[in-house]
């Protein structure tokens, strides 16, 4: 599943630089004195950035595959006008140059340029990718930080088989991004206030790879005190993708594995590596990076279970009432599975066509293929590419993603939501498949961020939107209710019904999602 989640990774280049410092009485300072260090940031027109923050010990030598390791408490200067080094990934994965630098736990501060009176609220966001790609210096989150009046920190976690292997005996196993993840939590828990933050008003949120573990952490005995609210955008516990979704030939995968699965896998890739026995921890360890970072394809959600971390399958935990009861704000785009099968057409355009979609239907849906292909006939779509995306995106990620919002509604505020406008930045790269984009995968990111310091929003109306869009999602973190001005009023989800709005250029409005995706169908289903 490892082209799961990487949508951005063709666009994402080097965090542009930033603008002009700010001298003004009623701005905030650019030096803070963090537990670990005193961080000498910069500042815009309309925020201060601080860039390259390590949050615990590099995760070199012998805390490769070790839980992250707090920094001892320090006063020194550290220089926050750079990024730090992206966690080591492919470049096959990252779309773009290779990166191997093993020290990379990393984070970036971004706040409002003047000064609240008030403690302001915590946005901690975790980065999508497959659990394979990408960086928290890639999202330029200054448009929610200064329209929000909110403090958002960006973070960098381990991927790939750095990330996520799993070995019998190895404590952290299949947990390490994770943990990482956490551990920016606490450091965050320790360092809001020194920003001007509040401690006590903290929101995860997180795209694809990262909604899945903001997600997960809801379920975690490790989040208690840590987390306040969370927005999961595409990455539901529940999503379940059918096989030959992601790709033909993919099996039907889901975002966690049981620990017992997660250290199978790796018992079998180190043993390819030339590891085994009683010293195959030893011998992982002396390996060059580059071998590893090969390796991240086979680690690609992960992200195990039966653990210290995730005692239980976090999409079970939901279901049976074991999640945190914070406030919730979820969701995903309308038509997420394009990116995915055009991605197949470009690389093999046979994969999807006429004669192959009743195989595909069959390979995803079993003794249901029949039901299915009644629901979604080739000659009410333009393509049968088409056709496979549409019942691919029902079955796997929207109608999951509406039952687990329910479930969490149970005990907490939740708020579901559906991404819908078109014309948007080609992030997915799959415009050459001649599959429409649409609403497709990651390409709600650029009305919330700038990537990698590029505004990839097109018009008026899609600057208008995302203002709103920045709007509900800042109000939630401040009072746990998304509202936005001039917008209408979003109402809540219940364990029995999920109102959904629905976000397009002109036209917001509330929808009938489980109508428009066919749930109650898919629901009935089991795989």
């Amino acid at each position: 599943m490892r082209r799961l989640l990487i949508a951005l990774g063709a666009v994402l280049l080097v965090l542009a630089g930033c603008a002009s410092t700010s001298d003004e009485s009623d701005n905030a300072p650019l030096d803070v004195a963090t537990t670990t260090a005193t961080v000498h940031g910069l500042g815009t027109e309309s925020t201060r950035q601080f860039l390259g923050i390590r949050y615990a010990e590099p995760p070199v030598g012998d805390l490769r595959w070790a839980p992250p390791q707090p920094l001892p408490m320090s006063r020194a200067d550290s220089d926050a006008a750079v990024a730090g080094s992206e966690c080591p990934q492919s470049s096959t994965e990252s779309g773009g140059a290779q990166s191997t630098d093993e020290d990379c736990l990393f984070l970036n501060v971004t706040t409002p340029l003047v000064k609240s009176n008030d403690p302001l609220p915590v946005m901690v966001w975790w980065h999508g990718g497959g659990f394979t790609s990408g960086s928290g210096s890639a999202y330029e989150a200054q448009r929610i930080a200064s329209e929000g009046n909110v403090i958002v920190v960006t973070v960098n976690y381990r991927l790939g088989m750095l990330g996520y292997l799993g070995l019998p005996g190895l404590r952290g196993s299949g947990n390490f991004g994770f943990a990482d993840q956490i551990h920016s939590l606490r450091w965050v828990n320790d360092n809001a206030a020194a920003f001007g933050g509040d401690p006590d008003n903290v929101t995860v949120f997180g795209e694809s790879a990262g909604g899945m573990a903001a997600c997960a952490v809801l379920t975690s005995p490790a989040a208690q005190g840590l987390v306040d609210k969370a927005a999961i955008m595409s990455g539901s516990c529940a999503l379940d993708f059918p096989a030959d979704s992601i790709y033909p030939g993919v099996p039907e995968q889901r975002p966690y594995v049981s620990l017992a699965d997660n250290e199978a896998t790796g018992i079998e890739v180190a043993k390819q590596l030339g590891c085994s026995g009683s010293n195959t921890l030893e011998c992982l360890r002396a390996l060059p990076i580059d071998s590893l970072v090969a390796q991240g394809q086979n680690f690609s959600d992960d992200l195990a279970y039966d653990t210290e971390l995730l005692p239980a399958d976090p999409a079970r935990a939901v279901e049976a009432g074991a999640a945190l009861d914070v406030p919730v704000f979820s969701g995903g785009n309308r038509a997420e599975q394009n990116s995915f099968v055009g991605g197949a057409l470009l690389a093999d355009p046979s994969t999807v066509t006429a004669d192959s979609y009743p195989t595909l239907l069959s390979d995803a849906f079993g003794s249901d293929a029949a039901r299915v292909a009644d629901l979604y006939p080739l000659q009410n779509f333009p393509s049968a590419a088409l056709a496979w995306a549409s019942a691919t995106t029902d079955a796997g990620w929207s109608c999951p993603t509406y039952r687990n919002n329910r479930a969490l509604a149970a005990d907490a505020p939740v708020y579901s939501y559906e991404f819908a406008d078109t014309g948007t930045a080609d992030v997915s790269g799959v415009g050459a498949s001649g599959v429409p984009q649409d609403a497709a995968h990651a390409t709600d990111m650029p009305y919330f961020f700038d990537i990698a310091g590029h505004d990839l929003l097109k018009t008026p109306a899609q600057h208008d939107l995302a203002r709103t869009m920045i709007a509900y999602l800042t109000s939630f973190a401040h009072t746990g209710t998304p509202s936005a001005d001039g917008a209408p009023l979003w109402p809540r989800t219940t364990d029995t019904a999920t109102p959904v709005l629905q976000f397009v250029s002109d036209n917001i409005s509330v929808i009938d999602a489980d109508a428009e995706h066919h749930c109650d169908f898919w629901n009935t289903l089991t795989r």
